[in-house]
């Protein structure tokens, strides 16, 4: 089956032989008319020689020499490094400066008490063969940021990941965490997700360890051997709650400078209510190792050499912290372009510079390749290429904390953006291997038609054949998901849809601003992941060392940005936006028939009783608990809606030749039109208890963390059991989609050029 597959694809990819990609939309570039397009090319041709990937690696090494965290010295030096190389490139550069609340430790203690003592070491080894994890006085500690402080002593639970399904298992065995510490392993969802829930289900303290299954040697070798998290390694990271806002807690909504109103820390909804620490596997296994109580589930069990047990006891556990809730400087680089012939229509590009310790791959291996981009730009710039409309190129402070550094720009800069931002670029981290993109689906056409120009360093095909050929093989960028058949018929590869976890969330789900983040990735596994690890030494032995992907994202990325710079029309495909939309609707319909199936296989269980007689007796398990369905509901008026945007998007592409017929006066207001159509789809009142995220369309998931929710206030509402407001938030949803199709309908009517 496997091996059919295989050569199924590829005789398919080789009728799709390099040079031959599928035409964009209207026959030439997409957004232009065939004599600037035919200009638009060659200036690409010029852009895609210009990355250097010896340049890239010397801005890994430089940014990422020292540890630079939010407030740090070095911070600052890179800071500094940045403006002077966007000015001697031709840009106009500047730092911004916002004053945020950023704790760190001052006590840090974790011990068990009984039935036996272990202090924990909570430290990462150097290793003798990397001498930047020798610089130890100017490392941030492992820790959590917007932990609470505590001093706790209290029974051990293990809770596998610490996410709601595994709290339903704990229920089931009649385990209670309340008044205990819970300890959870990384993964099966975000950090902040896990003290969350301990703290709904009354947990007084949450550890979060990094299990050696996971990325540890249940993987590969570890340091210096390999590259996999070695027992001291510790994974740090943000637990603030940003499903709810991202950026400093004390500032929602505006941006933290002079002046700004900032709420009492007590009164800051994001930070955690309960103390969090995490550890490296070589501290959990003796707490791990202490627990008795039934054995856990085999797919809760990791890779440490014992039995895992869910307790609670004999295992008791002293956990205190203690933090400095100071306020540190969140320093934004920017740098601008500005447009020569609309320059009130923005084009933002971002990619975060803050890292926990060093950050060499998370996130210098995205900054490096966005300098390299810039730099391109420049030359560009010199050589004559003006673009039409204004570029404005970031590097953000504070994304690891929370997003910090974008959120209190977007904020500080709200109105500007809402008027005057097309479109919002977004790279994080980058790899070696496939290509991803997800964000706004109106610019599913621009990247495919990128991708399918950019060759792919290693195997020779263009990116886009490569991103193919993994959605059918394996389903995506790692082994593990879907394989997708369908794909091979198609001239457009799908980008995914995304909710937060990096600098576009403010720009998406608060602004509404078209958005898309990009990255390559998926070859290479690693352990150090926000660790004291994560070197310039580690990418040398075991990364992208020669950063053959490195100018391949300031290819991809750069022709993203110049397109959209110097499009005669913006270039939105909003039938895209129609058939996602029409997809988020079955899944919907799929959502209530599935939650009523579940809850009336539930009913007939227990009226059975069927599930004593399954369980194990000896276990004394609980049975679970009903469950309410949803009533019928009815989706007309979102199809109706559905369906008008997509008669909407046909007349806007049937148009399109009579755009190219415009003066520049009536293409100029044309496009200032258009920049700011996706503002269509926010909610006055933002999503239910959460007003700061207003996208309709994508949103953060309350428990799903960084994962996204599409058309988030129907479906959260269904899979929380508020059935009313799942009807009230398909009506608000429905306007919504409704008056994008009327904005856009209203403005090929304004030019009139409909067909």
């Amino acid at each position: 089956m496997r091996k059919h597959r295989t050569l199924s694809l590829i005789a398919s990819l080789a009728a799709l032989a390099p040079g031959r990609s599928a035409p964009p939309l209207t026959g030439q570039l997409l957004g232009f008319n065939p004599e600037t397009a035919k200009v638009e090319q060659d200036w690409e041709a010029r852009f895609r020689a210009i990355p250097d990937a010896k340049r890239v690696h010397d801005n890994m090494l430089h940014l990422a020499a020292h540890p630079h965290h939010v407030g740090s010295d070095y911070q600052r030096q890179n800071a500094e490094w940045l403006v002077a190389r966007y000015k001697e490139w031709g840009w106009d550069a500047h730092i911004e400066r916002f004053d945020v609340l950023f704790p760190t430790p001052k006590e840090r203690v974790l011990e068990l008490v009984a039935p036996s003592k272990y202090v924990a070491k909570l430290d990462e080894t150097p290793l003798p063969e990397d001498p930047y994890t020798h610089e130890k006085t100017t490392q941030l500690p492992g820790y959590n940021i917007y932990s609470a402080d505590g001093d706790v002593t209290a029974p051990l639970v293990y809770v596998n990941n610490g996410m709601p399904a595994d709290y339903e298992i704990l229920e089931r065995h009649n385990i209670s965490v309340s008044g205990a510490i819970v300890i959870s392993r990384y993964g099966g969802g975000w950090r902040g997700l896990k003290p969350k829930l301990a703290a709904e289900h009354g947990a007084v303290d949450c550890i979060i360890y990094s299990d050696p299954a996971d990325d540890g040697y249940g993987q590969d070798e570890v340091l210096p051997k390999g590259p996999m998290r070695p027992p001291d390694g510790i994974q740090r990271g943000s637990v603030a709650d940003t499903t709810l806002y991202p950026g400093d807690p004390l500032t929602p909504g505006v941006g933290s400078v002079p002046g700004a109103k900032r709420l009492k820390i007590s009164e800051a909804q994001t930070i955690m209510k309960i103390p969090v620490l995490p550890i490296g596997y070589g501290d959990a296994k003796p707490l791990l190792a202490a627990l008795s109580g039934p054995v856990v589930p085999a797919e809760w069990r990791g890779g440490l050499p014992l039995t895992y047990h869910f307790g609670p006891g004999p295992a008791k556990v002293h956990l205190k912290l203690v933090f400095d809730w100071g306020q540190k400087p969140v320093l934004d680089v920017i740098a601008t372009m500005k447009g020569s012939e609309e320059p009130d229509v923005w084009i933002v590009r971002g990619n975060h510079y803050d890292g926990w310790v060093n950050g060499a791959d998370d996130p210098i291996s995205g900054q490096s390749a966005l300098l390299e981009e810039a730099r391109a730009l420049g030359e560009l710039a010199k050589q004559g290429w003006r673009p039409k409309r204004t570029l404005i190129y970031t590097a953000w402070d504070g994304e690891e904390p929370g997003l910090i550094g974008s959120t209190e720009w977007a904020e500080t800069h709200a109105e500007d953006l809402s008027q005057k931002a097309a479109l919002y670029l977004n790279s994080d981290e980058n790899g070696r291997g496939f290509f991803g993109a997800g964000g706004s689906h109106e610019l599913e056409q621009m990247v495919n038609d990128v991708t399918k120009e950019i060759i792919d360093p290693e195997t020779k095909v263009t990116v886009w054949k490569r991103q193919q050929a993994s959605l059918v093989v394996r389903g995506g960028r790692r082994a593990g998901g879907t394989p997708n058949q369908d794909v091979l018929t198609q001239n457009t590869l799908p980008i995914e849809a995304i909710g937060s976890g990096s600098d576009f969330a403010t720009f998406l789900d608060h602004l509404g601003i078209a958005s898309l983040s990009i990255g390559y990735g998926g070859e290479d596994r690693g352990g150090t992941y926000h660790s004291a690890y994560d070197t310039p030494w580690f990418t040398d032995h075991f990364g992208d060392k020669e950063e053959v992907y490195g100018p391949i994202l300031a290819q991809t990325a750069g022709i993203l940005v110049m397109r959209f710079a110097s499009a005669d029309v913006l270039p939105y495909d909003f039938t895209a936006m129609a058939r996602t939309l029409k997809q988020y609707d079955h899944e919907l319909k799929e959502l209530v028939k599935s939650l009523q199936k579940d809850a009336e296989t539930r009913k007939r269980n227990l009226e059975m009783n069927l599930y004593p007689l399954t369980d194990d007796p000896r276990q004394g398990l609980e049975a679970p608990t009903s469950l309410v369905p949803p009533p019928d509901m009815n989706f007309s008026s979102l199809d109706e809606a559905i369906a008008s945007l997509e008669k909407a998007a046909a007349h806007f592409n049937a148009a399109r030749p009579a755009m190219e017929t415009l003066s520049p006066d009536q293409r100029k207001a044309l496009n200032a039109e258009l920049t700011t159509v996706d503002r269509k789809l926010l909610g006055d009142q933002g999503l239910p208890r959460r007003p700061w995220v207003r996208n309709l369309i994508y949103a953060p998931g309350v428990y799903a963390g960084y994962g996204v929710k599409t058309l988030p206030g129907v479906r959260e509402a269904l899979e929380q059991g508020r059935f009313p407001e799942a009807t009230e938030q398909l009506g608000i949803v429905d306007k919504a989609i409704n008056d994008e199709a009327a904005y856009i309908e209203k403005i090929i009517g304004t030019f009139g050029i409909s067909n």
